[in-house]
């Protein structure tokens, strides 16, 4: 499935349920970004799925909590807790999650890999995420997303997120699931897979990834839970996928040969 721009906009508010393989358009010359993803790139975005494989996340998913339950204050004492971290490592760490232009593509799981991960040094990889990336972030998301319209917690508090550069596109989509938290928990999945030897480090980076978005004030905590649900799900589609399948195994020779 290719999404035939140079430059895409992917807003996961525009991903309504009759969505097909069509392209998702920007400007040219603009600095890009999506909801869940900042994207500025040199080339196509594709998509191993397409929309109708995916479940359906309206489906999958409870509704989220209502603002009078123990699970919207739990969500609620989560931003708190996360708001505390502002100017420490913590939240600069939150911050570079926030941000998945392809040069950041990959980049949160090298620590845990061992491996530079770039266009360049890992070409397979890299573009395999770039896929994992639409899959899960946008494409098994927006059923819920578009549906539920969640308030993120940035509104709701009249604060503003780790990336503020990105909060005038944030306030006015959904925030249930998170995309981030979705793409982050399927790719930790696919390298755990990977790589059995570092599936501690790499499932644990991957659950902070969703983590660094109660931080950075962009999702409450039931949204990355969500968010987390969902990632499984397509990891799971995924592996019935035959180009999926050759490229998981492509990349994980690739990344073989960078650890010697």
């Amino acid at each position: 499935m290719l999404f035939n721009k140079t430059k895409i906009f992917l807003l996961a508010s525009s991903l309504l349920c009759g969505i097909t393989t069509s392209t998702f358009a920007a400007e040219n010359n603009a600095a890009e970004h999506n909801t869940i993803l900042k994207i500025k790139h040199s080339e196509p975005y594709t998509s191993y799925l397409k929309p109708n494989e995916l479940a359906d996340s309206l489906a999958l998913l409870p509704p989220p909590p209502q603002k009078d339950s123990p699970a919207f204050a739990a969500d609620q004492l989560a931003y708190k807790k996360g708001h505390t971290l502002i100017n420490t490592p913590r939240w600069a760490l939150a911050q570079s999650d926030a941000n998945l232009a392809d040069s950041n593509v990959g980049k949160p799981f090298e620590k845990a890999l061992g491996v530079t991960i770039s266009e360049k040094d890992t070409p397979i990889t890299y573009h395999l995420i770039r896929q994992v990336m639409v899959d899960s972030g946008v494409l098994g998301t927006n059923l819920a997303k578009d549906h539920y319209k969640r308030t993120r917690p940035f509104v709701y508090y009249h604060t503003q997120t780790c990336w503020p550069q990105d909060d005038h596109l944030l306030k006015n989509d959904g925030s249930y699931p998170s995309g981030h938290s979705a793409f982050g928990w399927s790719t930790a999945l696919i390298l755990s897979e990977m790589f059995p030897q570092k599936q501690n480090q790499i499932l644990q980076r991957g659950y902070d990834f969703g983590e660094s978005r109660v931080i950075c004030g962009a999702h409450w905590q039931s949204d990355v839970d969500a968010g987390r649900i969902i990632g499984a799900e397509v990891v799971a589609k995924l592996h019935t996928n035959q180009q999926f399948m050759q490229d998981f195994q492509k990349s994980k020779k690739e990344l073989t040969q960078k650890m010697k």
